[in-house]
This record gives C-alpha cells, sequence and structure tokens, in this order.
C-alpha cells in the first residue's frame, strides 16, 4: 500500500471515529467520571477526552506524564492548559494502533452521577406541595388498617420534617430546627414497612430499605453504614439532589442491640449504633455510586444527609418482658396493689415503652437521642385481619377478585370464611404476613380448575370448603 493511500485510510478511520463519537455522546445530565481515580466532574474538576471513551482528570494525566516522561517534565502544569486543547481523541497525530481501541472507558449508567442543578435563591420545593398531618393520614388510612396513634404520630413528624427542610434552604437562621428521626417498634407484620413505603409513595420522594442485620462496622465483612446512603442515590436515579430529600428505612434495627456479655468486639451490634450516629444527625459522606462497596473501580460522590429522614423500624422481641418487669417494681404491697400478671394481656404495653426500657434492651443512649421520636405499633387481633382481608386499597382479596376478573369469573368470600382465614393466621403469629401464604393455599385448586371452563360465571368461598368439608358455590353464566 502506498505511503498517499495509508494516510487516507487513517484520515477515514480518525473520520469515523469523531462521527461515532458524536451520535454517541453522553447525555448531558451525566456527570464524567475519571477512568483512573474514579471521581466525578465536580469532585475531580475538568476531564481529559481520551480515545476509547476514557475520561481522565488533570492530578492523573499529571501523575502520568511526571511517571512516564521523569523529573523534566515534572514542571508542566496540565491544570493550567485549556481542557478543550487537551481533547487527545480528536487529534490529527493519533498512531494507526489507538484508532480502533474500543470502547473501554465507558462508564456503566448505574455508576454515572446526575450533574447538580445551578443553586436558586428559592426552595427547592414550596411549602404548598407538603400536605398537612390529617392529609397524610387520610392517605395512609385508604391503605394501612387500624394503627391510629401510629398514623398521627408519623404524619406530624414527616410534615414538621419537610418544614424543617424548606426552612433550612430558605436560609431561615434565626431558629435552627433540629431533625426529627423516628423509631417504630411493633411486631412482626403490624406494618413497619408497609407504612413507610405508603408514605414515600404519598410524598414521591425516593425510597431506600435497608437490613441492619448486614451492616457491621468499618473494616469489617458485610456492609458498610455508606451503603444505606448508596440504595437511595440508586432509587433517585443516581440525582444527588433528589437523594438529599429522602427517606431511609432501616429495618431490623434491634439486632444491632449491645450483646450482654460477649468477651470479643461486637462489630454488628454496639460499633453499628455507634456508626449511624453521624449518618442519622447530619453529615457528608462519600458513596459509592450504584449501590456497590466502596473500591477503586467504583465512582464515589458526596451526599448530604441533614434533610434526609432517617426511620429505623424493629419488633424488639421480649422488650414487653422488660416494660411488665419496671411496671411491676412500681406496684404497691396490700389489698390495692396491681397483680404481677394484670400486664400480661394488656394490647398497649408496648405504649408505655420508655428510653430506659430500650437501653436496657441494648440500645446505646447516645443511638436513641438521636431518635426523638418514637412510634409503637399493636399486635394485630382477629377483627384488624379481618379488615385487613377486604378493606384496603391494594387489600389481598382484591388482589384475587382482579386476577379471576381477567377470566371474566367473579370472586366472593363469605364473613365466615374471612374470619376462619384470620384465626389461622393468628395461630402462625407472624401478623398479616400470614394472609397471603393462606390463601395461596387455599386458592390454589381454584386458580387452577376455573379457567378450565368457560361457562363459570362466579365463584363463591365458603368456610365449608376451607374447612375441607365441601366445595365453593359455583354459578354458571345465564
Amino acid at each position: 500500500m502506498k505511503l498517499e493511500d495509508r494516510d487516507k485510510t487513517d484520515k477515514n478511520k480518525i473520520d469515523k471515529i469523531g462521527s461515532s463519537s458524536d451520535t454517541e455522546k453522553k447525555n448531558e445530565e451525566y456527570e464524567k467520571v475519571c477512568y483512573m481515580c474514579r471521581r466525578p466532574e465536580s469532585v475531580a474538576g475538568p476531564m481529559i477526552s481520551m480515545p476509547g471513551g476514557m475520561e481522565i482528570c488533570h492530578d492523573c494525566m499529571q501523575k502520568a506524564f511526571d511517571s512516564v516522561m521523569g523529573s523534566g517534565w515534572g514542571n508542566v502544569d496540565l491544570s493550567k492548559l485549556d481542557p478543550s486543547s487537551l481533547d487527545l481523541s480528536k487529534m490529527d497525530g493519533m498512531p494507526p494502533f489507538m484508532l480502533n481501541l474500543p470502547n473501554m472507558g465507558a462508564i456503566p449508567k448505574s455508576q454515572q452521577v446526575k450533574k447538580k442543578k445551578e443553586k436558586k435563591e428559592e426552595p427547592s420545593f414550596d411549602l404548598k406541595d407538603i400536605p398537612a398531618p390529617h392529609q397524610i393520614k387520610a392517605k395512609l388510612d385508604e391503605y394501612v388498617v387500624g394503627q391510629e396513634q401510629a398514623k398521627r404520630v408519623i404524619s406530624v413528624a414527616v410534615y414538621n420534617h419537610y418544614k424543617r427542610v424548606f426552612v433550612t434552604e430558605r436560609g431561615d437562621r434565626d431558629v435552627v430546627i433540629e431533625k426529627s428521626n423516628i423509631l417504630m417498634i411493633g411486631p412482626t407484620g403490624s406494618g413497619k414497612t408497609y407504612l413507610v413505603k405508603t408514605l414515600a409513595k404519598l410524598l414521591d420522594v425516593p425510597l431506600a430499605i435497608a437490613d441492619a442485620t448486614s451492616l457491621t462496622e468499618a473494616g469489617y465483612i458485610g456492609d458498610d453504614i455508606e451503603s444505606v446512603v448508596s440504595k437511595l442515590l440508586a432509587a433517585a436515579d443516581n440525582d444527588v439532589e433528589r437523594a438529599e430529600h429522602g427517606i431511609i428505612f432501616i429495618d431490623e434495627i434491634d439486632k444491632i442491640a449491645k450483646k450482654k456479655n460477649m468477651n470479643t468486639r461486637d462489630v454488628s451490634g454496639e460499633a453499628v449504633q455507634q456508626e449511624l450516629l453521624k449518618l442519622l444527625e447530619g453529615s457528608r459522606v462519600d458513596v459509592p455510586v450504584g449501590g456497590g462497596q466502596k473500591n477503586a473501580m467504583t465512582p464515589l460522590t458526596t451526599v448530604c444527609t441533614d434533610n434526609i429522614l432517617f426511620i429505623c423500624g424493629g419488633a424488639f422481641p421480649d422488650l414487653d418482658d422488660i416494660i411488665k418487669e419496671r411496671l411491676s417494681k412500681r406496684s404497691s404491697i396490700g389489698f390495692g396493689a396491681d397483680l404481677k400478671d394484670s400486664f400480661d394481656k394488656d394490647p398497649t404495653l408496648l405504649q408505655k415503652v420508655t428510653n430506659e426500657d430500650l437501653r436496657k434492651f441494648g440500645m446505646i443512649p447516645e443511638f436513641l437521642g438521636r431518635l426523638p421520636v418514637i412510634v409503637t405499633l399493636q399486635g394485630l387481633n382477629k377483627e384488624f385481619l379481618v379488615r385487613i382481608l377486604k378493606e384496603p386499597k391494594n387489600a389481598i382479596i382484591r388482589q384475587y377478585e382482579k386476577l379471576l376478573e381477567l377470566d371474566e369469573v367473579k370472586l366472593r368470600f363469605d364473613d365466615e370464611a374471612l374470619e376462619r382465614i384470620a384465626e389461622e393466621a393468628l395461630k402462625k403469629e407472624t401478623g398479616a404476613r400470614a394472609l397471603r401464604a393462606i390463601l395461596e393455599e387455599y386458592m390454589l385448586d381454584i386458580m387452577y380448575e376455573i379457567p378450565k371452563d368457560s361457562n363459570i360465571g362466579s365463584v363463591t368461598i365458603t368456610k365449608a370448603y376451607l374447612d375441607k368439608k365441601g366445595g365453593p358455590l359455583i354459578e354458571m353464566r345465564a
């Protein structure tokens, strides 16, 4: 091949690369990330474009020049040069072996950070956008049955929290309003997680649900504390500004209680409570983008937790025994004294919880001090379980009715059948979670047999069918 033909071929390759790079431009909403140190553009500064879609910051490029060229290049400061003049991906003198480099520097979209919007004098949201406490509770009533006191407390706490965010962003420094993080206490299946999910959907804010059992102290095997903020960032589509107004729900918080009679370091108990203090109170933390753990190949970004609402929830087993013990000690002696077993069947026993009881359970006082709002949820009885089956917007019975409606079949449940299902759920002692498992078992034959016959118009589930003493009432189409 002649030298002129080779030059033309190389030039055509460069033109093709330029045109492909124009069509494959990154979304302007996302920041460029350094291929070497994985810092975003907002932290590392302007990037130098390299072939293969790589972006390198000035610091990493300077280190590369210093190490390759020796001390002779030490007086060259790349940070003072114009970034546009350092776009090496479009230089005409590029060696031929670099023309066909694959897109090796591409950062996965799950690890790309959205650019922060320019700061405005006005807050990011108006006070009118925040629903009042009675409106929040009215929406929660549509999805959650019972727990009236818990819904009132949560509605007020959330409303006050976002008013605090509004005042902070407006720059009003006359009175500094402290955060109102929430601690939810209730038996399993009482609706703690469901309340938080419904709340986040109502407020249209990102929500992250983390499990405290997987958290460990920094340096040990397990998830770091910053991973809970990283999940919130992923839920906000890597939009830092939106994530800083979100909600983080840490479930199973009772599992990080201080262990008793331990001779080794408690890396998943008291140490985790100590690590969580900075997040709950509000601080700036560097979190990995994409929901993974910190490592050299994962981009990091800074998230401020000052305006993030933290809700911690747990079942706290045996906490009722601690409350009974405290209440029994206060009982007097004589005919007017309270009996020791008078609190055994008290349905409102958890509402009498104090910080003293939680400290005895194993929660450190510094941790409890950052959770000023304590919400207790009642255990579910038979009446509540029947209402959960049929009243909420997303009730389990309505879900099955919708499934059979697609087969043009009406599904009905007798009141006695609903009570029978609630009784079975109480025996399992797992709260509302047991309802789904029981219905799946009872509805298996119905869901299998009904689609066989297109003449069936309606099916009624009776108590006799659930007791296996008869069949369901089936009506054919007219």
